[in-house]
């Protein structure tokens, strides 16, 4: 035993290869894992694979990096270019709704024999003479207002200095109170101020008129080839869309051209009530007034009525304050008589839009384009409600909901089917006026109308 013990041999460093391993001269040994080591997971397999020097990127992922890059590159190129196109795309925005409003008088005029360039011209004649006629009425009214306060001015200023002098036993003179004045430091400063403002002062007034010229322009053009716009509208769309296309046009026509003209008559009556007043009491610029009031009242939305008052309030005052008075509560007066029976008549075929909505609408527009957009909100809305309702099916009230107003207001005709018994619930008295139908220059275009 020994002696096997002898020629047994001793472990080496190659011991804990397999019994089968190749020799060492062979060209590609197998490379076999210790036992020591443990076998790698599948992750690590993976990142191991990933890292290795021949791994590929997939083939979409530069694609796909790229589109991203362009597609913020378009967004930012897109917001730039809106932010710069902003002021032109509402001066366009306000001139096809000035086209819709005097697209009635237009088409009419065309329809009887007068070129379409022609009559849409004299229509922009005649808005253009009375909106100069306005501004120099009140251009009048303020350069007297001016000239007489300039005049009088050293009167009242003697008979403040003189008011000063009994109350506080002061020895002032106006000469001296002039000739500080006119030293003073603070003048000298506001002097040079307004100096150096008069280049802004006439940029602004140039912008202002390259606005209204580019407005007018467009407006021109939008009246002017209004059906050769229409048709070129309608010639990219199918013939299904195209009537839906024709019909809101239609539908904005009637419902601008509606507001315009209903709120073009209450300003005349406005004006020559106002004027009526104006001249009783003897209050200076009357017929200047009397414009102003009815134009600001009508077109200006929401504090109208407010600003047009207020400016003959004043000149009333200086003739005598009780005359004021006077003014303000007819003017109060006459905002009722509008609200509650003018205006219900006049507006109820053209815009027909309840008072809160109107108020909202004009907030919203406001909001979103400042006194642009209370200028056009209220027709943008009547358009709107008008077109959707011609898609919203009404159904008959039940005879519990019908009495809820008192009135039976907004309900059709016929009976309801009670959905207790199954038997037909009679229908009020009111329910039984016909349903609301469009304007018959419309019916052509509604479906299943003829």
């Amino acid at each position: 035993m020994a002696a096997t013990e002898e020629t047994t041999p001793l472990p080496t460093e190659h011991a804990d290869q397999p019994e089968h391993a190749e020799p060492a001269g062979h060209p590609e040994p197998a490379a076999t894992p210790s036992p020591r080591t443990p076998e790698p997971s599948a992750g690590a397999t993976g990142a191991t694979a990933a890292a290795e020097p021949g791994a590929r990127m997939p083939r979409w992922l530069p694609r796909a990096v790229i589109l991203v890059l362009a597609l913020v590159a378009c967004f930012q190129l897109g917001s730039w270019a809106f932010h710069q196109l902003i002021g032109l795309l509402v001066n366009i925005l306000i001139a096809f709704f000035l086209a819709l409003a005097v697209e009635p008088a237009v088409s009419r005029m065309a329809a009887r024999g007068m070129r379409r360039g022609l009559a849409t011209f004299l229509v922009f004649l005649g808005v253009f003479v009375a909106a100069a006629g306005f501004v120099a009425l009140l251009g009048s009214m303020l350069a007297g207002q001016i000239v007489d306060m300039v005049e009088g001015f050293p009167r009242y200023l003697d008979s403040v200095i003189r008011t000063v002098n009994a109350t506080f036993h002061t020895d002032l003179s106006r000469l001296e109170i002039q000739d500080s004045l006119l030293h003073s430091d603070w003048l000298q400063k506001y002097v040079r101020n307004s100096a150096s403002g008069v280049l802004d002062v006439s940029a602004t007034v140039l912008g202002g008129l390259f606005k209204l010229l580019t407005i007018g322009l467009f407006s021109f053009y939008f009246a002017a080839d209004g059906p050769r716009l229409r048709r070129a509208l309608c010639s990219v769309l199918p013939p299904a869309k195209q009537s839906e296309v024709l019909r809101a046009w239609e539908i904005a026509v009637a419902k601008t051209g509606g507001y315009l003209y209903s709120r073009g008559l209450m300003a005349l009556i406005s004006g020559v009530a106002h004027y009526v007043v104006f001249a009783v009491l003897d209050v200076p610029y009357a017929p200047a007034l009397a414009v102003w009031v009815g134009l600001v009242s009508q077109f200006v939305p929401t504090i109208g009525t407010y600003l047009a008052g207020a400016l003959p309030m004043l000149i009333a005052f200086t003739v005598d304050p009780w005359y004021a008075l006077y003014v303000l509560g007819f003017v109060v007066i006459y905002q009722q008589f509008e609200n509650y029976v003018l205006q219900p008549k006049l507006t109820a075929k053209t815009v027909d839009i309840h008072p809160a909505v109107a108020f909202g609408s004009v907030i919203a527009g406001t909001a979103l384009l400042g006194a642009v957009g209370a200028l056009i909100a209220i027709p943008a809305v009547a358009t709107l409600q008008a077109f959707l309702g011609a898609y919203v099916k009404r159904y008959e009230l039940t005879e519990g909901v019908d009495g809820d107003d008192g009135g039976g207001r907004g309900t059709d005709a016929g009976s309801v089917t009670s959905p207790a018994s199954g038997t037909p619930a009679p229908a009020s008295a009111a329910s039984t006026a016909p349903a609301a139908t469009p304007p018959a220059s419309l019916r052509r275009w509604l479906p299943g109308r003829r």
